[in-house]
């Protein structure tokens, strides 16, 4: 108080969620003479959902696989949530919150759709114990009964994965992620040998998952991004070429002379 006046002073904000929850410092990338990515910087915002474009072999699925582990950049700093995470392994990076579909479907063909997400809601609440019974831990089949309701596999539990159509084995592998319970889910060409229907089914089906994540999308169908990304980054010769809204991409002159031209 100060001369009998009340002086309001709010309470400072949680940089944490002010924060990116990932972001990129000086990402170079390289297979011997060869430069993948170079000296990318790179941000995205909690709940988010940023696609990143670019024609075949600007670096995309070389940038994925040094968020999720699969590769350790030459250099530069990856940070999750304020944490370095550059060059951990992947089952690390799973663990800080980070999770991945691939553009060639991920599953066991052999297990029932409810084992297959099991399996990962597992990894995440108990770790893997081969002398535990897995109907032991009741909470593991109810969420992973939730995550296949969820991506639209409800009743299918007992289906072989392997009998299920490709659409269907697409959703099943966002939900083998989305049973890791991540932060960031990163999808790699989620729509890729869809049919119009299946691929309607996937927009939706993330437009759902993203109210409660953040979400990374590398998609060659246009206008899959379109509907869907807040933001676009644009990569060219491993390098950042744009970056911007939906509408500010498809009006950008460079965008259009490398990558979006018909």
């Amino acid at each position: 108080m100060a001369g009998g006046v009340v002086l309001d002073v709010a309470a400072p904000a949680d940089t944490r969620v002010l924060a990116p929850v990932l972001r990129t410092e000086d990402l170079i990338l390289r297979f011997g003479g060869l430069t993948a990515l170079n000296s990318v910087n790179f941000e995205v915002q909690r709940g988010e959902i940023r696609a990143i474009i670019g024609p075949n072999g600007a670096g995309k699925s070389s940038f994925f696989n040094c968020l999720t582990g699969v590769l350790r950049p030459s250099s530069g700093r990856i940070l999750f949530n304020g944490d370095d995470i550059t060059g951990l392994s992947t089952d690390r990076i799973s663990r800080k919150g980070i999770a991945r579909s691939y553009q060639i479907t991920n599953i066991l063909p052999n297990s029932s759709t409810l084992e297959n997400v099991r399996i990962a809601a597992q990894s995440r609440r108990h770790g893997w114990n081969m002398l535990n019974h897995h109907r032991a831990y009741r909470d593991i089949l109810d969420k992973a009964e939730a995550v296949l309701e969820s991506v639209g596999l409800g009743g299918k539990e007992d289906e072989l994965a392997a009998n299920l159509s490709h659409g269907e084995q697409r959703n099943l592998e966002i939900g083998i992620a989305l049973a890791t319970e991540p932060q960031l889910l990163c999808l790699d060409e989620p729509t890729a040998g869809m049919s119009a229907s299946e691929t309607r089914d996937i927009v939706g089906l993330v437009r759902r998952i993203a109210e409660n994540l953040t979400i990374l999308i590398v998609e060659h169908d246009m206008q899959v991004v379109m509907e869907l990304a807040d933001r676009i980054t644009v990569l060219n010769y491993g390098e950042i070429l744009a970056e911007g809204t939906p509408a500010e991409i498809q009006q950008n002159a460079r965008v259009l002379e490398v990558y979006l031209r018909t």
